[in-house]
Parts: C-alpha cells; structure tokens; sequence
C-alpha cells in the first residue's frame, strides 16, 4: 500500500456527523460560562462583583424608592379625604341628630411646625368619629399623634401644652395622619356652637376637591423626574463596567485556548448579566431594609409610611428588565472600544482621537425637540413626553462630550509638580474611566441648574405680594362672630401679653340699604367697622374723632366703588344691619347712619388693604346688634422678645380656642408650587447623596484596580502624600471640567424651557451654588477614600497569583 492510499479513508467508513448545537443553546452556555466567571473567579472575581452589584443596587434602591411616590401620593391623599367632613365644602346644612356633632378648624403654629386639629361637640350619643379615633374625646379631654405626644410632653413643647389646655387620654392612628410626623389634635369641647362659627357634620370622608395642575408646573414636574432619574440610570451603565481592565484579561487568556470574538462578547455579558441581577437583589434588600426608616426621617417637612412605600407593579416590570438590558449593552458597547487577542488586550497603542460631531447631535437634537413643542400658556393642554424626551437628549448628550472634552485638555498637559505630573499622565493614559466616574455629577449638576433657572423663572406666577406691613403689625386674630366683650378682651389680653408692644380689635360686618330690589337685582352693600378712635386712625386719615363719632371712608382713585358706597351709606338714612332670628323667624335690624358722618380717605392697614365703608366707634353703634359678624385683632410684637408669637397664640386661645391666628408675611406662595419645590429639595438630596455613594464606589474601584502600580510607586521611594495629591488632582480635573460643561448644558436647557413658557431668565448666576455642591461631593468623596488608599500603597500589594 502506498503512501496515499494510507491517507486515504476506508471506502466502506461511514462519514462522522457534524453536531453543531443551536444558537440559542450555545449562547446559552457562554452566558453561564461567564456567570461563572463572576462566581468562581476567586477573591478578585468577587470583589469585582460585589462592587458592581453594590454600584447597582445603589441605583436601584432610589429607583424603587421614586416607583413607590405614586402610592405614597395616593395613600396620602386617601387619608386627607377620609378625614374631609362634607360641610367643609360648602354641602347642605346637616340637621341635628343623635349622630352629627359640631366641629370648628383649630388648627395652630408652633416655632414654624403646623400643628393641626379640630374642636368637636357631640350632639348626641352616636357622634361620627374622625379616622384614627376610638373614642370621642370629652370636654377638656384630646386625643393627639404620636409626634404631637412626643413634642408636648419634650421641655421644648412646654408652650404648646399651656395653649392647647387639655389633657391627652389617646392616640390618633395611622389611619388619620397623612405621615408619621404629622403633628394633629381632636379636643372635646362643650361650648362649641354653629354660632361661634362651629360646623355640623354626620360623618366623616368626603372626595377631595382637586384643582387642576398648572401647565407651568407640569413642565417644571416634567424636568425634575428627568433630572432626578437621569444620573440613576448613568450610574447604573458606569457601575456595570467596573473592573473592566481584568474582566478583559481574562477574555484575553480565554482567546488564547481558541474563543473567538464573538463567544468573549457573549461571556463578558454574562458576566455583567450576574452581577447586574445580584445588584437587582441587593437594590431590592436595601430598599426592604431602608423602608422601616423612612417614617423617622422628615425631609423638608415631608414623610412618609412605611407601610406606603410600594412600588408600583407596572414600574417593577419596567425597572428589572431594563436594568438587565442596559448591562449587557453597555458591556458590549464597552467591548467595541478594545481589541481582546490571544496574548493580550491592546491598550498600549496610542488610541484614536475621539471624535466630536455624532457627540454634537444628541443635544442639539434635545433642543430641536423641545423647540418643536412650541409655546406653554396657562390654559395649553401640555404633552410631557416631548419635554421629557428632550430634556433627557440633552442630559445624556452632555455625558457623550464629557469624554472628548476631557481628553482634548489632559492631551497637553505637561510639567508641574510630580503629583499633578502622575494625574496628568494617569488621565493622559486612561480618560474613560475618570469621565464615567463624574458623568452622573456632570448630568445631576445640569439638571439641577435648569430646573433652578425655571423655578425662578415662574417665580412671580406663584408667588404674589399681598401688601401686609410687618413693621406696623406682625399677626391678625379672628373670631368667627362679633362681640364687644370679645373686642375689649382682645384689645386688654393682648396689650398684656408678653412681646406685644401693640394691639387693636374692631367688629366687621356688611350693611345693606333697605327698601326694593333695584332693577339690576343687587341691593347697595358696604362693610361697617367698628372700633375705637386709636383703631380707627390705623383705617383712614381721621382729622378727628371722639367716642361716638361715624365716618364714611373712601379709597383714592377708585370713583366707581366709591359712588357705590355712598349708595348705601346715605347720612340720616337707615341701612340693614342683618336679621336676627327670634323663635326662628328673621327679624331685621336697622340703624341709621347719622347725618354728622364724615367722609374721610382709606388708608393701607396691617393686613395690606385698605377699608372702605362706614366706620364707627362704639358709642355710635354696639357690635352686638351686628349678626354675622366677625371680631379682629392686629397685632405688632417685639422681635427680640423670644417666642413672642407662642405667647399670642396662647393669649388667642386662652380668650376663645375657636380664634385663628396668622402672622404677616410680605409674600405668599402658591401651594402647588410651594409643594413642587419641597419635592425638587428632596429629590436632590436623594439624588446627590446617590452620587456620593457612587463616586467613592468608582474611586475605591479604580484605586483596587492600580493596586500593584502604587505599591510599585512606593517602593520606589515615593511619597504617600504626592500619591495622595496625584488622586486629589485626577479626580478634580474631570469634576472641573464636568462642572463646567454642566454649566453650559444647564444654563442652555434652563434659557429652552423658559422661553417654551415665555419666561425671562432672572438669574443668570443661579449655577454657583450647584457648582460648589458639585466640588464638595468630590473633595469629601476623596477625602474618604484616602483610608483605602493608604492600605493599598502596602509592599505587600507587590504580591501576584
């Protein structure tokens, strides 16, 4: 047999089947081989995983907590409406039964906390209770919150005690609190009447009457979610490529036994596919370990029940397999930038430039997008999806040049002392990994600037000034009927409170001119004042005025409703004070305006309006004959005198617990926008805590990562402390230059969204503060990781497996 027939195969041998398993099934295999790798890959292998799903669980902890909003909201808004009685909103009188009570608004302010509550009669021996109440509490007797119970019974609600009076014989449940530090009362009284401006009610829990949402603040609602969630999910991609210098060694050594490319690829992303799941279960752990804490801790006058914070179902569904997905996109993305041979991985050439163009388009796409939208007025139906989309455009494509900025500076950077020398050339060698580390500062910084610019722009919407004086008068006293023992004992019981260096109380009514109803169907009408000649003189500019004495007061400038007074307040005629009713049937009451009344000028009063009308001191007319009426005190107290406004709410309700007390403000805030910027506040706490924590994640992961180089350095003879610097300097530069890109991406979104609702820009310097924030969360974030670096510059990290 010769040569080639030995080589030749047997006629009669069967040909060998090729088995190639399916695609899936061989896809299948690699991403558990690479599961593998992240659980069989010794001491380092775990590190690595522990770091990534920690940097993971992280995001998804605040991304569980922000799924969980939309029931606290409702839960919230569940409880304000069970608490609602119907005659609060204008409902049919309720007749008297065995099962109605009275009740009257009681709420109070103690040192700046709202601490509300009710004053409650029952009219028989089945009342309604409010939620959360057992037993209804008798006269003298209360029932308060937990943190109201706290708080009174601390040395520091020791005023508030005295106001409040009664003794505490039970607890207001979860079910009648809208959170857990909500301060709330229910008082028994047995004086309580529907004259003295008590409500009858048969029970509790009405719909809430809900206005609709500005559109202004729509889009205001839109940028901050965005804003808020945008660096979550920037974190996650960053924490997903953690340890990616070793992971690409390994995929090296697996090249060298005759993977090809695509089978590392699929490898790599099982690997990110495990550590990404576990980061799932960690996000899952610590917000389960995190949601008993969160009814103690009150941000900005906000909390919640731990019992309400569950995510929303579909929001679940939507967070796993997007965080799932985002880590096998980015690993693979991250992939494509490095070539992965049989000996190696190619780093050490000289890499390409970066390239600007495609960086350009995401946020001049964003812009575009936004500027498609068009113009937001008070009443446009307003589409959130654009602006979010936009918005997000332009967020993301700020991380997209971050990376091309920072190496087109540190390309040239040379010279310098020996720890801005080792920075230089440690971000000359390796800019990615310092950019992903301060993208999510870079975005939230951004954000941040934007949504301030039109939280400032939409200032003067929601925020109007109402005129009140507090150099003449601080704080206003009301009761809800006139008397003038309730006029004197508020003019005497003030004037001696301690703090007050000024008091005055008048009895305000309307008056109507009698007779038939013109043809226009509206009866003459104009408000009757009554008080003292010192009272009086804060009203109008009285030439002069004895006990007796009646004016007619007239506003400058506006002719109109000054004829309409004079209307109705005819000299020598009678004019309607009201009806009192005897044995049930009205009984009008009149009196007649003397024929001496003066007309005299209106002036601006402590509470910032001026009085038209009549005026009249009490012996010209007694309040008494004056039905519905209301009784009011103006108040000034001595700033330096501590707690001077407690005591006047004590001295209120020492006089009559039904009085309500409000201080002067020079402004006043919309609730809704109020509301919107406590949510900004916390989220932004929320969000810059989150990036905190991830930055030192990053650090302490690149600074593992150069472990054996800084022991190499040390050995050497270098210093820790030019080591030290060297970080501080490497770190710093990327979070200078982010906060400067920041800077411009925020204040370009910001000028976008305010001329979308035709609002100017009022400050162009409101970025200051958000660049300082972002400066300090680096300097603290190195300073903590200076412990680690101080164990890692050990001879010992010279040590090799």
């Amino acid at each position: 047999m010769t040569l080639l027939d030995q080589r030749r195969p047997p006629a009669y041998a069967p040909p060998v089947p090729k088995r190639t398993p399916g695609r899936l099934r061989t896809w299948a295999g690699d991403l558990g081989l690479g599961v593998r790798f992240a659980t069989a890959g010794g001491r380092e292998g775990w590190i690595r995983t522990l770091l990534t799903s920690l940097g993971v669980g992280l995001g998804v902890t605040l991304l569980l907590l922000a799924a969980s909003v939309p029931r606290v909201m409702d839960a919230r808004a569940e409880r304000e409406g069970a608490r609602v009685t119907g005659a609060a909103w204008g409902e049919a009188p309720v007749p008297r039964s065995d099962t109605t009570l009275v009740w009257i608004d009681a709420e109070t302010e103690y040192r700046g906390a709202t601490v509300g509550g009710q004053l409650l009669r029952p009219d028989g021996g089945r009342p309604p209770l409010p939620p959360g109440v057992a037993k209804m509490p008798a006269a003298g007797e209360m029932v308060v919150s937990p943190a109201l119970r706290e708080l009174l019974d601390s040395p520091g609600g020791a005023l508030l005690k005295e106001r409040l009076g009664h003794r505490v014989v039970g607890t207001v449940a979860d079910a009648g609190l809208l959170d857990p530090e909500e301060l709330r009362f229910y008082a028994g009284s047995d004086t309580l009447t529907k004259a003295k401006g008590g409500h009858r009610t048969a029970g509790y829990g009405s719909a809430m009457n809900t206005s609709p949402v500005n559109p202004y603040l729509i889009v205001l609602i839109v940028l901050i979610c965005v804003v808020l969630l945008v660096p979550v999910a920037i974190f996650i991609a960053t924490a997903v490529r953690f340890g990616g210098d070793r992971r690409d060694r390994r995929l090296a050594a697996l090249r060298l036994v005759g993977a090809d490319i695509a089978r590392t690829r699929r490898i790599a992303a099982g690997e990110a596919l495990f550590g990404a799941a576990l980061g799932l279960l960690v996000g899952g752990a610590l917000f389960l370990a995190v949601r008993p804490l969160i009814g103690g801790v009150r941000l900005w006058n906000l909390s919640a029940f731990p019992a309400d914070l569950v995510p929303a179902p579909s929001l679940v569904a939507l967070i796993v397999p997007a965080v799932l997905v985002a880590a096998v996109v980015v690993t693979l993305v991250a992939l494509r930038s490095v070539t992965i041979e049989p000996l190696g991985v190619v780093r050490g050439a000289r890499p390409r430039r970066r390239r600007l163009w495609w960086r350009l388009l995401l946020p001049v796409a964003g812009v575009t997008v936004l500027s498609t939208v068009g113009t937001v007025g008070e009443a446009t139906a307003v589409d959130p999806y654009p602006i979010a989309a936009g918005a997000v455009l332009v967020l993301v494509g700020l991380t997209t040049l971050l990376p091309w900025l920072v190496e087109a500076v540190v390309a040239g950077l040379t010279g310098g002392p020996v720890p801005w020398q080792l920075a230089a050339r440690r971000l000359q060698l390796s800019s990615g990994s310092a950019s992903r580390a301060v993208s999510g500062i870079t975005v939230a910084v951004a954000g941040a600037i934007a949504v301030q610019m039109v939280f400032a722009g939409m200032h003067d919407d929601f925020v109007r000034i109402v005129g009140q004086n507090p150099t003449r008068a601080n704080i206003t006293v009301e009761a809800s009927y006139g008397s003038a023992r309730l006029t004197q004992e508020m003019t005497d019981g003030f004037r001696d409170t301690k703090g007050v260096t000024a008091a005055v109380a008048v009895a305000e009514s309307y008056v109507v001119r009698p007779g038939p109803i013109p043809r226009h169907g509206i009866r003459p009408t104009t408000t009757l004042t009554i008080g003292t000649c010192a009272t009086l003189r804060l009203l109008a500019e009285l030439p002069s005025c004895a006990d007796g004495d009646t004016f007619v007061s007239h506003i400058s400038g506006r002719k109109e409703q000054n004829d309409w007074v004079d209307e109705t307040a005819r000299r020598g005629e009678p004019v309607l004070l009201g009806s009192h009713e005897v044995d049930g049937v009205p009984t009008p009451s009149l009196w007649t305006l003397p024929a001496s009344a003066r007309t005299v000028e209106a002036r601006t009063d402590p509470v910032g309006v001026r009085t038209d009308g009549i005026l009249a001191t009490p012996g010209a007319l007694d309040p008494g004959r004056l039905p519905d009426a209301l009784t009011r005190a103006t108040i000034r107290t001595d700033e330096r005198v501590p707690d001077a406004e407690e005591y006047v709410r004590n001295t209120a309700a020492a006089i009559d617990p039904t009085t309500r007390v409000m201080t002067f403000k020079a402004v006043e805030r919309d609730k809704q926008y109020a509301s919107v910027g406590t949510g900004l506040l916390v989220g932004g706490t929320a969000t810059m805590a989150l990036i905190a924590a991830s930055m030192l994640v990053s650090q302490i992961e690149q600074l593992r990562e150069r472990r054996r180089l800084l022991s190499v350095l040390v050995a050497f003879g270098t210093r820790r402390s030019t080591l030290a610097w060297s970080v501080l300097w490497q770190t710093a530069l990327p979070v200078v230059l982010g906060t400067l890109l920041a800077v411009a991406g925020g204040l370009t979104l910001g000028a976008v969204l305010l001329n979308m609702i035709t609002k100017r820009v009022a400050d162009w310097w409101v970025f200051v503060p958000f660049a300082g924030a972002g400066i300090a969360v680096i300097l603290l974030v190195t300073l903590v990781s200076l412990p680690p670096l101080w164990r890692m510059m050990r001879p010992d990290g010279l040590r090799s497996e």
